[in-house]
């Protein structure tokens, strides 16, 4: 039976396997894809928000060419990381049920081709999923054309394409600006009557003048009610209007697996988030904690690595302070 199993393998739920190790447990860390996959999700050349030193982990210097650290950089130094503290990965596994037992947890899965199930004894259980396999739906018809996606990788095949972008975080923005360089004609279709005041700084400015002088389209208090194949509807203070449109990029946001949690006995919060203890990450089902952005209540970004990072040291001091290492 393990001590503790890990279900993620993204930088928090790395450095809470960290955090184990250094109190003389080897935490068993199942992965459903790769290692950090929400980051290899991310935009093919984005640059993070954060400067390296906010992002390390596991007491492993971040050094990097520029003050903020770039995707691949990321990707190239969350997996040393892992790799220097040898930790025990299991990549390209899902976990489809948590079950109590009198001795601990019960895990069933499978592997990548569902062949084969699998199972797991464990006396803990983090969970440090992150949101990125849940996006936030807008559920209107169309969404689910080929036209349709909810990430945005790179801008080239795009290149001279009609493209609309729900939303107005700085995901949508950063997408905007890379798809006008490449030549696309852009609409933004924001519901907020302003801009959002997360956007970067000095980003905003960039923008804001790209917006003033038309190459790019910014609507306000709009929203995108249906999808065709040749156009959108959008719903405006000024009443429908039929957009011509190539392709969507509905980037807005995402949220945690609530069955995968509700399974396992975690309770939601009225707002939709598992219930859990601020100081210790333990949830209503003892023995069960939650680290990184699953446990964050609003919406996922890469500065919650900032502070998920952490979680892992009040898991461990929790575990410490009930007799539990």
């Amino acid at each position: 039976m393990e001590h503790t199993i890990i279900i993620g393998a993204g930088p928090c739920g790395i450095a809470a396997a960290i955090e184990l190790q250094r109190h003389g447990v080897s935490p068993l860390v199942i992965e459903k894809r790769n290692i950090v996959h929400a980051i290899s999700q991310y935009p093919t050349y984005m640059q993070f928000f954060s400067t390296s030193e906010l992002l390390e982990i596991g007491d492993v210097p971040f050094t990097t060419a520029n003050d903020k650290p770039t995707r691949l950089e990321a990707l190239n130094y969350y997996r040393t990381v892992a790799q220097r503290h040898k930790l025990r990965i299991a990549p390209y596994v899902t976990i489809t049920d948590i079950r109590r037992t009198d001795e601990g947890f019960q895990l069933r899965g499978h592997d990548r081709f569902q062949e084969e199930e699998l199972s797991y004894a464990c006396r803990h259980v983090v969970i440090a999923t992150g949101y990125f396999d849940s996006p936030n739906m807008l559920g209107i018809p169309g969404e689910s054309s080929e036209k349709v996606s909810h990430f945005f990788r790179e801008a080239h095949p795009y290149a001279g394409m009609k493209v609309a972008i729900i939303g107005g975080s700085n995901s949508s923005i950063d997408a905007a600006l890379e798809l006008e360089r490449v030549g696309a004609d852009v609409t933004v279709v924001y519901r907020r009557s302003r801009y959002s005041s997360s956007i970067k700084p000095w980003v905003r400015p960039i923008f804001e003048g790209k917006v003033a002088k038309g190459g790019i389209t910014m609507l306000f208090d709009s929203t995108v009610t249906e999808i065709h194949r040749r156009h959108i509807v959008v719903q405006s203070p000024d009443g429908n209007r039929e957009l011509p449109n190539d392709f969507v990029l509905a980037l807005t946001g995402f949220h945690p697996d609530r069955g995968f949690l509700s399974s396992a006995g975690v309770t939601m919060e009225a707002e939709g988030y598992p219930t859990f203890a601020e100081d210790t990450m333990e949830t209503n089902v003892p023995g069960i904690y939650l680290a990184g952005v699953v446990a964050s209540r609003h919406e996922a970004n890469e500065i919650f690595i900032e502070t998920g990072r952490f979680h892992g040291r009040k898991i461990v001091q929790h575990m410490v302070e009930a007799g539990r290492l």
